[in-house]
């Protein structure tokens, strides 16, 4: 039955696609979940991800079989071995180079394929591309996968999961409070609440991976043309510590006054390293590193009182 109603196939998903087929909506992170603002320099970047969601046909999967799909670092490739997006116009990169979006065909393209399959699935709508970004004709429509849906890759879900990490605000605390002098320590520190692991969870159907933001770095320019890395986030001034005393881990001296800087003082941007580890599925990883910023202005004015030998 289903190879006679083939030749006429094309033609019916085509006049029915725009009304209904799409019906279904892919499990996929939400661009704005946990309002992530996407940009160099800002508190939640992790912009750059992709899913993935392995498919099949036929009872062939495609998600896991051959030698496309996703690999272990996260990425999508065909089964030529090349890299392609693991995602595109809504649906998920299958092993076999094409696309499947989740999707809710009328009984009348079901009937089309040759109906309703018995047992638990679910209908995807599939897509080829040409090398020049055309879709590939006579390999696409809607395909019916048998069983659970399709199960993303870990290293998919981990991608979602970074996303969603909402990293804390960067609050730098220069030490002593207030302008700064020429020729004495100056305390490097970040609020306690900037430097704390953060998780977030990504899932697809049974399948949940969490993602763990660490910090492990920060990276201070202090406008004065001078950087240093420090391993921690500093060490708080208290009014007790000897003025002249350096810290113990993060700090920096101005040997010039600010007053020749734009608006008469410094900017100094602290820049927070995050490693970004993921487990789930019984499996474990890492992803791409994160990073936030924070400034703030410092003016540097000389005190010879101070100086003074």
């Amino acid at each position: 039955m289903l190879s006679r109603r083939l030749p006429f196939l094309s033609c019916l998903v085509a006049a029915l696609l725009a009304a209904s087929i799409l019906g279904g909506s892919p499990a996929r992170a939400d661009d704005s979940t946990g309002g992530v603002s996407c940009g160099p320099g800002t508190a939640n970047p992790g912009c750059d991800v992709n899913a993935g969601t392995g498919g099949s046909n036929g009872g062939t999967d495609h998600g896991n079989g051959g030698s496309g799909g996703q690999g272990g670092d996260g990425k999508c490739r065909n089964p030529a071995g090349k890299e392609i997006p693991c995602e595109r116009d809504g649906g998920y990169a299958g092993a076999d180079g094409c696309y499947y979006q989740p999707s809710d065909p009328p009984a009348s393209v079901i009937d089309a394929v040759g109906g309703q399959p018995e047992g638990e699935g679910g209908w995807y709508l599939k897509v080829c591309y040409n090398d020049d970004g055309t879709t590939t004709a006579g390999l696409g429509g809607p395909v019916w996968i048998a069983g659970a849906p399709p199960v993303v890759s870990p290293e998919v879900l981990a991608r979602q999961a970074r996303k969603r990490l909402n990293l804390p605000t960067v609050v730098i605390k220069l030490n002593p409070p207030g302008d700064q002098l020429v020729n004495l320590p100056v305390w490097l520190a970040l609020d306690r609440s900037s430097w704390k692991p953060q998780s977030a969870t990504a899932s697809a159907g049974a399948v949940s991976v969490t993602a763990t933001a660490r910090p492990v770095n920060v990276t201070w320019a202090m406008g004065d043309g001078s950087s240093q890395t420090c391993d921690g986030p500093g060490t708080a001034w208290t009014r007790s510590t000897n003025p002249r005393a350096a810290s113990p881990d993060c700090g920096h001296v101005y040997r010039h006054p600010s007053a020749g800087a734009t608006g008469g003082s410094y900017t100094v941007t602290a820049t927070v390293t995050w490693e970004v580890t993921w487990a789930g599925a019984g499996q474990s990883g890492t992803v791409p590193g994160l990073e936030t910023t924070g400034q703030v202005q410092t003016r540097v004015q000389e005190s010879q009182a101070v100086i003074s030998r």
